[in-house]
C-alpha cells in the first residue's frame, strides 16, 4: 500500500497567511471602491473605473455586476493568450474582487458620498485600495483586472507596461472627466498619480526589516542574545580594522523594527562601545523571510 504523502506543516501554515492576506487585501480593496470610488464617480482606471463608467451608461448594473463582466472578459482573453498556469491566482483574484464588492452593495448599500469633502473622499479612495493592493503583491499575487491586460501585453508586444497602463488609466480618467464633469475628472487623475506612489511605498513598509551589523568587544553575548532572545540567527565575519589594525569579529544580521530596537537596547547595557549600523531594507530573501 502506498503511504500518503505529507504535506509540510510549515508549508500549510504558509499557504494559508497568503491565502489569508491575499482575500484580505482584495476585501479592503472592493471596500475602497465601493465606499469611496463608486458614489464619488473615481473611475481611476483599472476594471474599477471601467465599471463605474458602464454602470452609469446602464443604472441597472451596479459596479459589483459590471466587474464580473469586465473581469470575466479579461479572464477569457487571458485564457486564450496565456494559458491556464500564467493566469494563476490572478484568475481567482479577478472573480473574487468582483464578489466583494457586490457583498459590499449587499450589506452596505451607498447612496450618496459619506461626506461633501471631495479630497476627503479621495484620499480614501486611494489609500484603501493601496493597501489592498500592496498586500495581494506581497504574497506575490494581484488584484487581477488589467494586470491580465499588462502580462498579454508584456508577452507579445515590446512595451513598457507600466506607461502603457499608465496611458489607458488616464484615458479612462479622461472619460469620467467627460462623463461626471471636470472637476471629478480632474480629481481622477490627482488619484492616479498618488497611486503610482503609494502603493510602492506601502508594500516596502510592510516588507520593511532592519539589516544589522555589530562590531563588539563581545560578540559572543550578543550572538548568544540574537538566537536565543530574538530566535534570530546571524553572519559572523572575521575583520580587521583598517585604523588599528586589531581583528575584530563582525556581526550581521536580519531583524524586524521591533527586534532592531531591543537589540539596541541590549548592547547599550553590554558594551556601549560597541559599533552599531542599522540599515532598511525591504527586500529580504531566504530562510526566514520572503522566499524566492
Amino acid at each position: 500500500m502506498s503511504e500518503t504523502k505529507k504535506v509540510d506543516p510549515s508549508r500549510r501554515k504558509e499557504w494559508l497567511t497568503c491565502a489569508l492576506m491575499l482575500n484580505l487585501g482584495l476585501m479592503i480593496t472592493a471596500a475602497g471602491v465601493h465606499f469611496f470610488k463608486t458614489p464619488n464617480n473615481f473611475a481611476m482606471g483599472g476594471t474599477s473605473g471601467i465599471s463605474i463608467i458602464l454602470s452609469s451608461f446602464f443604472p441597472k448594473l451596479n459596479v459589483g455586476g459590471a466587474m464580473f463582466i469586465v473581469n470575466g472578459i479579461l479572464v477569457v482573453l487571458g485564457l486564450v493568450f496565456l494559458g491556464w498556469k500564467a493566469m494563476g491566482v490572478t484568475m481567482y483574484s479577478s472573480f473574487a474582487i468582483s464578489a466583494y464588492i457586490s457583498l459590499w452593495e449587499f450589506i452596505w448599500p451607498m447612496k450618496q458620498a459619506f461626506t461633501d469633502d471631495t479630497l476627503l473622499e479621495l484620499l480614501f479612495a486611494v489609500i484603501l485600495p493601496a493597501i489592498g493592493s500592496a498586500m495581494a503583491f506581497n504574497v506575490g499575487a494581484s488584484t487581477g483586472g488589467t494586470d491580465i491586460l499588462a502580462m498579454i501585453l508584456s508577452k507579445y508586444i515590446s512595451i513598457e507596461i507600466g506607461k502603457a497602463l499608465m496611458v489607458s488609466d488616464f484615458l479612462i480618467a479622461l472619460v469620467a472627466g467627460g462623463l461626471f464633469g471636470v472637476k471629478t475628472g480632474m480629481y481622477c487623475v490627482l488619484g492616479l498619480v498618488m497611486k503610482a506612489f503609494l502603493v510602492d511605498s506601502v508594500i516596502e513598509s510592510i516588507n520593511m526589516r532592519k539589516v544589522v551589523t555589530v562590531i563588539s568587544n563581545h560578540p559572543d553575548e550578543i550572538k548568544k542574545f540574537i538566537m536565543e532572545e530574538l530566535h534570530r540567527s546571524a553572519t559572523v565575519h572575521r575583520a580587521e580594522g583598517a585604523y588599528t589594525g586589531r581583528q575584530e569579529i563582525v556581526l550581521t544580521t536580519v531583524l524586524t523594527r521591533r527586534q532592531a530596537v531591543a537589540l539596541r537596547n541590549y548592547i547599550r547595557r553590554v558594551d556601549p562601545g560597541t559599533f552599531l549600523t542599522i540599515v532598511n531594507s525591504s527586500e529580504i530573501v531566504g530562510k526566514g523571510f520572503r522566499a524566492m
